[in-house]
């Protein structure tokens, strides 16, 4: 009798311990995430703001903290990280203890200023806009790399990049440093040569295609033109660095829709109707096709340019002063009719 109450209390023991390790078994090792998805942690995360997003991907959260404690994982490390639908706690405490985080797509497109280019990256990752802008302008990093407070937006080739989400201000700036170095091949830099060109004169020169004309097939019809000018030691004449001289005036936000004979005469450095050469700096962030259409620019014998009002967005050459008076009445007489006085 007594052998008997022992056997059913050993059974009965086994079958709770079963029971108990069967519900650890499922709280470890059975499907827990609902759907397909990512999180974000933030270097500086808890457990608790984790256990928060976890919650629109795992049915039981808390589950996860009960896990993470069993297999001591104390510490969420910062980053991007894919859930798959059907992984178990245990696959998302490993996937997060390892850092095996998955990179981003960072990209941007021509930003005007560095405080813009800052604001458009601190999107994308988890950096601010402010540790960013603080790196971008730490002067020992740009004296040592040959550049300038003025110039150091050329240093930014837009693009896609792969990023850690995490990525450090600091971090972010020197590849880009190194991605600019990478752009800037042997090939480019012979072809700068060709032209007696720096890489940072191309890059300058290239910003006033950008802004010139927003059709890429254009642009190396219009650094050609420009090209032209300073062989012969002419002046540029173009009107985005006047636009630009005029926010250095009035301010980044002030629109200029018209440029008026008194702009012409602006005291500026940028002002390429009052200087010959090319302006100080870049006067925008090109994109590669404009720095490409400068080391690749269309051979021809135009010196002229102007809008055109057949051909909205394009702009009518000539290789006359006579010819392009024409074009240019044409094009006020447009503006004008339209209302356009500034």
């Amino acid at each position: 009798m007594n052998k008997k109450i022992i056997y059913t209390a050993i059974a009965i023991i086994f079958l709770i311990g079963g029971i108990i390790g069967f519900n650890f078994y499922q709280k470890i090792f059975s499907q827990a995430v609902t759907k397909n998805g990512a999180i974000y942690i933030k270097s500086d995360d808890t457990f608790d703001r984790l256990k928060k997003q976890l919650s629109n991907y795992i049915d039981k959260p808390e589950n996860f903290i009960w896990v993470a404690e069993k297999k001591k994982f104390t510490k969420p490390k910062g980053g991007k990280y894919i859930l798959k639908k059907g992984m178990s706690l245990n696959d998302v405490v490993n996937l997060l203890r390892s850092g095996n985080q998955t990179p981003i797509k960072l990209s941007f497109n021509n930003q005007d200023s560095l405080e813009k280019l800052a604001g458009r990256i601190a999107q994308q990752i988890e950096t601010d806009s402010i540790s960013l802008i603080k790196v971008m302008r730490e002067n020992d990093f740009l004296v040592k790399n040959s550049f300038n407070q003025k110039n150091a937006l050329g240093m930014y080739i837009p693009n896609s990049y792969e990023f850690y989400w995490n990525t450090s201000a600091e971090k972010f700036r020197n590849k880009m440093l190194t991605e600019y170095n990478r752009f800037w091949s042997s090939l480019r830099l012979e072809k700068a040569k060709k032209l007696n060109l720096t890489k940072k004169e191309v890059t300058t020169l290239a910003s006033i295609v950008q802004k010139e004309t927003a059709q890429k097939s254009e642009r190396p019809i219009v650094a050609g033109l420009y090209l032209n000018r300073l062989r012969d030691g002419w002046p540029l004449q173009a009107d985005p660095t006047v636009i630009y001289a005029i926010k250095q005036l009035k301010g980044q936000d002030f629109v200029v829709k018209r440029v008026l004979n008194k702009d012409l005469k602006i005291k500026s450095p940028y002002n390429t109707y009052q200087n010959t050469g090319l302006p100080p700096s870049l006067i925008a962030m090109p994109d590669v096709s404009s720095i490409d259409a400068v080391l690749n620019f269309k051979k021809h014998n135009y010196f002229y340019m102007c809008a055109s009002v057949d051909k909205i967005g394009f702009h009518d050459f000539a290789n006359s002063l006579a010819q392009h008076n024409r074009n240019a009445a044409k094009y006020q007489r447009w503006i004008t009719q339209r209302g356009i006085n500034r």
